[in-house]
This record gives structure tokens, C-alpha cells and sequence, in this order.
């Protein structure tokens, strides 16, 4: 694969996992990262999870135990210090009060230029997520979508088996809401997203299976479907969606080169290391790395 001539990391967090915003960024020029897009996780009462304290910043924990998550205070004060660094994003819970139009206050007195992310208890197709999804789309913002699916066939039996830890629905709900909401850009993410690359997703118990890519993947009728749908690779369910199959990896990320998106969702550098030895032409390379997501969002000046 020839060497990108940038890189934008187009899903990141800050101020997590024990690192705060110097360790990111040390992180950033380690991984020859010009800035990424910084995103939001706000919580609300059904995301609560003893687990967050394991990866949340502590300092925000609230005398009841619960967390806020990410807030947008947290990515503003992270750009006051690194302007060139970071295009912020920030999705309200769709649950508060006039949550489209605290997105609409976001981004007319802090810059905000991506919606995300949108990572909540709640179905794609609620009314609530939808207004601010629509407001969204008035805006110009990405809505970066985080989707784990509710059920999953068990390992041994078969029989369909609730997965607490879900956002979004199903990817039937994902396309009701690209079908709803036509002129905003909906950024496809997680596990529940990148398993539908393959036809077996519905008999696969495995969060993030793989085996073989099967035919039949419904990502490519969404794609082909719906071109206000793009997907970035963050994450362990990118990388691992491909690394299921590398030369269905190379026919896949060549066919939507126009509509996928570099991102690590952490830090390190394991997506690269997969992507480097592929034989990918370079116009597929600066699509993927860079020119994408400039496509979407502005660069940060």
C-alpha cells in the first residue's frame, strides 16, 4: 500500500482509559496523525455501567456514582490548548429536553462540526433521535452512529439472547432512520454494524466473528442503497471486519473508497499495520486515510 501523504483519525475520545489530552496527542505525532475528529459520549441513566469507571475520567464521577461520560466541556477545554489539533464533535442525548436544538447551540457558539457520538439506549428510528438527526443533516453534521445489536444467537443453543450492552436496535432501524433522515450523513460504526459485512450475521453469536466473509452482507445493499451512509474502521469491529478475509478486504475497500473513513476510536496503531500490507491503489489510500473525511468536516485551522 503506498504511504498516505496525511492522516485525519475520524473517531476519537479524550480525557479516557487513563491517558488525558497530552498523552492523546503524544499519541497523534507518535502515529504521524495530523488531527482527528474528537467526539462526545454523553450518558444518560440507561448507560450507566460500573465499568465506565475503568475508562472514564473519575474526576467527573457524580457523588451518586453515576457519570456524565464525555461532555462537550471536556473536547472544548482539550482545543483551547490544541487548536489544530482536534474538530470537535458532540451528540445531546436525544432523550433531553430540546436536544436538537442544543445541538443547534453547539455548533453556532462552539464550532462544533460533527454530531457524535451518538451512542445511546435508544432505537435509530425513535422520534427523539431522529429530530436530532434531521437537525443534524440542517446543519452539515456527520452523525457518527454507535450500533450493537440487542439480541444475538446463543453459542450453544441457537436461541436468541439479549445483549444488555446495546445501542441503536438493528440494522433495520438503521435503515429507517438513513430512509427518515435523507439529507444527513450517518457515520456507521461498532460491532452490530461491521458484523453485517458478511451474510451469516444473523447466525453468528460472536460480537465480532471470524470467520470467512459470507456473500450477502447487508452493508452492501445499505451502501449501495443509501449514498447518505459512509462507515469509518475504528475500532477492534473495523480492523476485524476485514481482517475476517484480506482480499475481500481489498475488493471492499476499493468498491467504497468513496465512503470509508480512518479511525482508531483508541490509540495505537493496529488498523494501520492491517491496512499497510494490502495491495490498495493510492487514490483508495488517500480516500480512505484523509480525503473523506476533508470531504465531510473542514479541516481544523
Amino acid at each position: 500500500m503506498p504511504s498516505p501523504s496525511r492522516i485525519v483519525d475520524s473517531h476519537q475520545h479524550v480525557r479516557w482509559h487513563q491517558r488525558n489530552e497530552h498523552e492523546l496527542v503524544a499519541d497523534l505525532d507518535a502515529h504521524g496523525i495530523d488531527y482527528a475528529w474528537l467526539l462526545s459520549w454523553c450518558l444518560g441513566p440507561a448507560e450507566q455501567s460500573p465499568d465506565h469507571a475503568n475508562y472514564l475520567n473519575p474526576a467527573l464521577t457524580l457523588p451518586d456514582g453515576t457519570h456524565p461520560g464525555i461532555p462537550l466541556s471536556e473536547l472544548l477545554a482539550t482545543r483551547v490548548q490544541y487548536p489544530r489539533r482536534f474538530v470537535v464533535g458532540f451528540c445531546p442525548h436525544p432523550a433531553w429536553p430540546n436536544a436538537p436544538q442544543l445541538l443547534e447551540a453547539a455548533c453556532r457558539m462552539h464550532d462544533v462540526r460533527v454530531c457524535g457520538e451518538w451512542k445511546f439506549r435508544l432505537n435509530f428510528d425513535d422520534p427523539r433521535c431522529l429530530a436530532v438527526f434531521r437537525m443534524a443533516g440542517k446543519l452539515r453534521l456527520p452523525v457518527v452512529l454507535h450500533l450493537d445489536v440487542p439480541w444475538l444467537p446463543h453459542p450453544q443453543t441457537g436461541e436468541r439472547t439479549f445483549q444488555p450492552a446495546w445501542y441503536g436496535g438493528t440494522v433495520e432501524r438503521l435503515e429507517r432512520a438513513l430512509q427518515a433522515c435523507p439529507e444527513t450523513t450517518f457515520v456507521g460504526h461498532a460491532p452490530g454494524f461491521w458484523r453485517e459485512i458478511s451474510g451469516d450475521a444473523d447466525a453468528s453469536p460472536d460480537p465480532y466473528p471470524s470467520s470467512p466473509v459470507a456473500p450477502g452482507g447487508r452493508l452492501y445493499r445499505l451502501f449501495d442503497s443509501h449514498p447518505n451512509l459512509v462507515a469509518d474502521l475504528s475500532a477492534g469491529s473495523g480492523r476485524n471486519a476485514l481482517a475476517r478475509d484480506p482480499a475481500h478486504a481489498v475488493t471492499f475497500l476499493t468498491r467504497f473508497a468513496d465512503r470509508l473513513l480512518f479511525g482508531r476510536d483508541y490509540y495505537g496503531h493496529e488498523l494501520h499495520d492491517f491496512l499497510q500490507p494490502l495491495p490498495l491503489p493510492a487514490d483508495v489510500v488517500e480516500k480512505i486515510y484523509w480525503r473523506n473525511a476533508e470531504r465531510l468536516v473542514a479541516k481544523p485551522s
